[in-house]
């Protein structure tokens, strides 16, 4: 079996490689940027909890830094794909000694969650407020970061 040679392949000493050059620098180079996540907001706490079927949610990072306390009366709204409790004294909910929030089924249909289903909880503790979140929602908004990073070369 003979079989042609292939030269090497290397690349010159002139190549950057996995560098930028820098601009009036000939032959200086300078490491390619990273991608920078954007920071959380200041002040929100988050955790994840697994709603069961009765439709409790909980997470003690969250309601510890809420500072909410069973006996607490709590009033909550949904809209499709969050659920937003506040602490209220003529709340129809009341947190019990365990530290966990009860969503009524009207409101799990209305938001699309079901037993089981993983939501990321995010509390605010400067406006006493926790959001529920459907990780299809949070999925969806991971896409759409997705989709603006191949749009704009990976850069934010």
């Amino acid at each position: 079996m003979t079989g042609q040679v292939i030269a090497a392949v290397v690349p010159s000493s002139t190549a950057t490689g996995s560098r930028l050059s820098v601009p009036g620098r000939p032959g200086a180079t300078s490491p390619l940027p990273l991608l920078i996540p954007p920071t959380p907001p200041a002040g929100v706490v988050y955790g994840m909890g697994r709603l069961d079927a009765s439709g409790r949610v909980a997470d003690r990072s969250v309601t510890r830094a809420l500072n909410w306390h069973p006996g607490d009366r709590l009033t909550l709204t949904a809209t499709p794909g969050v659920v937003i409790a506040r602490r209220d004294l003529a709340g129809m909910v009341t947190l019990t000694t365990r530290p966990y929030v009860v969503i009524p089924a009207a409101l799990r249909r209305r938001c699309g969650l079901h037993a089981g289903d993983r939501v990321l909880l995010a509390a605010t503790p400067g406006d006493d407020v926790l959001a529920v979140y459907p990780l299809s929602v949070v999925d969806h908004a991971i896409r759409a970061q997705h989709h603006l990073l191949e749009v704009g070369g990976g850069q934010l």
